[in-house]
């Protein structure tokens, strides 16, 4: 190769490095959501331990600490979020017309929803799979003993699709009972119009905890017939609105991997000798120009919310009243699957 081409090439690729590392765009979304000063999050109407509203109007869970991390990290306050509440059948429409700016709702990450809605997955949040409930006293103790039996199931879910084919799979002719409400579902389980309630393992022992009488009048089943990675999805066509969205959750499963908590973040944005802790906390690196963000976002999203260890335990996990282990969304380091990429 002569000398004249193989410095084209060096410099091609000193230029490549240099666009590589400019700083990014706002983009669309975040313009607006500065603008407003909010960010609009879709969640659930009501589902203890991921997305939920008290007697004050004050929302907690898995699915609104990531809203509020997001806002911390662009806003710089975890209280700029306007939580509007989506059933099911309208949590699509909702981002896709521009409703909210995220849905962070307990969805179901799969190919279908990816290549078909317009709408971008960003990342896991939740690794659940789908479970069955039914009474103490009914004397199932598994999901193949529900041959000819009516299950309550909610509409407009990967659920009632995962039951028809659990059904015809294990040739049960399990009979659907089909509801578009979730209270309509709950109430039709509780009253004895179905045998069995199947949704999300995580959203049995919610509706159990909640709303049965007595919750050890009722049990969840060990079998799981589906894979449900839950997270936060946006409108297609705004990678950089993705991007923060994706990293926030990302940075909050490094925070606690590298041991950073809402506890001794501030302390260690001034005494860390770790280049990685320092990377992710704006010290010695500024990652936050990659984003259109500043180089503080993610510190914010930890000081607003813990990191995700702190945000499961605090909602769902064993000294919540959910009371559910850590099980596959522990770190990959401690024997689950959480894992994120490399803050650098």
């Amino acid at each position: 190769m002569k000398l004249n081409a193989v410095k084209a090439i060096a410099v091609a690729v000193a230029a490549f490095g240099t666009l590589a590392a400019a700083p990014a765009h706002a983009g669309k979304t975040l313009d607006a959501i500065k603008a407003r000063g909010q960010v609009i999050c879709g969640v659930h109407t009501g589902l203890a331990g991921f997305s939920a509203a008290d007697s004050n109007g004050k929302w907690t869970g898995i699915d609104v600490d990531v809203c509020r991390a997001v806002a911390a990290a662009t806003l710089g306050d975890a209280e700029k979020v306007k939580y509007v509440p989506l059933v099911a059948q309208a949590r699509f429409t909702a981002l896709q017309s521009g409703e909210v700016d995220v849905l962070s709702r307990n969805t179901t990450f799969t190919l279908t929803r990816d290549a078909s809605l317009g709408l971008s997955q960003t990342a896991v949040v939740y690794y659940d799979g789908q479970g069955f409930m039914v009474p103490v006293k009914s004397k199932i103790k598994s999901a193949k003993q529900l041959k000819g039996q009516t299950v309550c199931v909610q509409s407009g879910t990967t659920t009632e699709k995962n039951l028809t084919d659990f059904s015809k799979a294990n040739n049960l002719g399990i009979k659907p009972v089909v509801f578009e409400k979730l209270d309509a579902v709950e109430g039709a389980y509780f009253s004895g119009r179905c045998v069995a309630y199947t949704t999300d393992a995580s959203g049995l022992a919610s509706v159990r905890n909640k709303s049965a009488k007595n919750p050890a009048d009722h049990l969840i089943l060990p079998e799981l017939i589906s894979k449900e990675p839950l997270g936060p999805l946006v409108r297609r066509g705004d990678d950089e609105w993705a991007a923060i969205v994706k990293w926030t959750v990302y940075g909050l499963l490094e925070a606690e991997e590298a041991g950073i908590t809402q506890a001794n973040v501030d302390d260690l944005k001034v005494n860390t000798k770790d280049p990685a802790i320092g990377r992710m906390l704006g010290t010695t690196e500024d990652t936050g120009k990659l984003l259109g963000l500043d180089k503080e976002w993610l510190a914010r999203a930890v000081k607003a919310t813990g990191n995700y260890g702190e945000i499961f335990e605090r909602n769902v996990g064993p000294k919540s009243a959910l009371q559910l282990p850590r099980g596959l969304n522990n770190l990959w380091t401690k024997g689950g699957i959480q894992y994120a990429p490399p803050i650098r």
